[in-house]
């Protein structure tokens, strides 16, 4: 019996010993990322964007997570390109026990359906996308940009036409449907007629439009007109092209980040994708460490380079929550927030980010796209003036 006891004994010392040695396994870092994966257009944004929000979240596990081991968890959740199912959406990633933090979407009017949702839970969401800059002062102090304005890339668009192309009448076609749309030829007419230029004809349609042969009439009747701008997002954006291109109209065409999309050359072909200047977000041709590190990893995870800055934005999004999480030095969301709100200098693939005391949009530099017969190249990056 002695024997057996003190073998018991023994045992029970180890296994205390092993507890003891072993810790447990750290509590998972939950963030929930919301974008139109499956339907329409906008997944040619979307599906980049998230790609890259996980090689991001990937890259710092295999690194040893966050502190000290932590994980971050993505929980991806399809809002189906609908308002509707993206209040859905947003509701089922707030039921997520412990979430720190909502990132997606890469369109203003469907940020509006799910981050005033996390603005009432007080939980942060970054829109890795979105581009109005009245986004955080219309959803609340949880609201932040990644991207940045559409005030800027239409001014940095509008001051490219008419300083460096030389463009002093210009036709505006906006979707009537999207607030980034409205928005985006807002901010262009305001800027290119502070400069001179003059707005010959305004033009609308809608998202789900497939026939601009009124449009295209119109345009062709204006008179003298140098250039189109059609203030559109991924789902018309080749249709556009082609319709004016068929029509025999060679002007320019310029646009938004709502052109960065293989749509535009895949639609009309690479024939009639020609002679379009659109701004994004710059990543394309710079030579830095982030963005050169982003091009290698991107390609060793996915097998292609990225699609086009959306999945950089993406990256960038998940990098920007990570880093806040660290110097917060917690996950509590209301920590978070505080630590992005401070953020100075994050060396973002997309540009440095910072955010000046109560302004939740960066200030980044904007790269100027030229597509010349379906081959798109960097023509420059800009800050503008206005």
């Amino acid at each position: 019996m002695p024997n057996i006891l003190t073998r018991l004994a023994v045992a029970a010392l180890a296994s205390v010993s092993a507890t003891i040695a072993v810790p447990a396994f750290a509590e998972d870092i939950n963030i929930a990322a919301l974008y139109n994966v499956s339907v329409g257009g906008l997944t040619s944004l979307d599906v980049p964007s998230l790609n890259g929000a996980k090689l991001k979240a990937k890259m710092i596990n295999d690194a040893g997570g966050l502190l000290g081991g932590r994980k971050i968890v993505v929980t991806a959740i399809d809002t189906k390109n609908d308002t509707g199912e993206t209040a859905t959406a947003a509701k089922r990633a707030l039921s997520i026990n412990g979430l720190v933090a909502g990132i997606g979407q890469s369109d203003t009017t469907f940020a509006l359906a799910a981050a005033p949702l996390f603005q009432t839970a007080k939980i942060p969401f970054v829109t890795s996308g979105a581009t109005s800059p009245d986004l955080p002062s219309m959803v609340g102090d949880e609201m932040f940009l990644v991207p940045f304005g559409d005030n800027v890339q239409a001014h940095a668009m509008a001051e490219y036409a008419y300083n460096t192309l030389g463009v002093r009448n210009v036709a505006v076609w906006t979707d009537n449907a999207m607030d980034y749309t409205t928005g985006l030829s807002k901010y262009f007419k305001e800027r290119f007629t502070a400069l001179g230029g003059k707005i010959v004809l305004e033009d609308v349609y809608t998202t789900t439009d497939q026939d601009f042969s009124a449009q295209v009439a119109r345009l062709q009747a204006a008179g003298k007109v140098d250039a189109l701008f059609a203030s559109s997002g991924p789902d018309t954006a080749g249709i556009i092209v082609k319709q004016v291109r068929e029509a025999g109209m060679k002007l320019p065409i310029f646009a938004g980040d709502g052109f960065d999309t293989d749509l535009i050359v895949t639609v009309p072909g690479k024939e009639l994708s020609d002679n379009i200047y659109f701004t994004t977000h710059a990543y394309v041709g710079l030579d830095t460490g982030p963005a050169n590190e982003f091009r290698a990893a991107y390609n060793k995870e996915y097998g292609h380079d990225p699609e086009n800055a959306f999945a950089a934005l993406g990256y960038d999004t998940m990098g920007l929550v990570a880093d806040a999480i660290k110097r917060a030095g917690s996950t509590d969301p209301a920590a978070v927030t505080k630590a992005l709100a401070e953020t100075q200098d994050y060396p973002a693939v997309t540009g440095t980010i910072a955010y000046p005391a109560g302004v939740r949009v960066p200030s980044k530099p904007v790269a100027v796209m030229h597509v010349q017969k379906g081959d798109v190249k960097l023509e420059t990056t800009v800050t503008p003036k206005g």
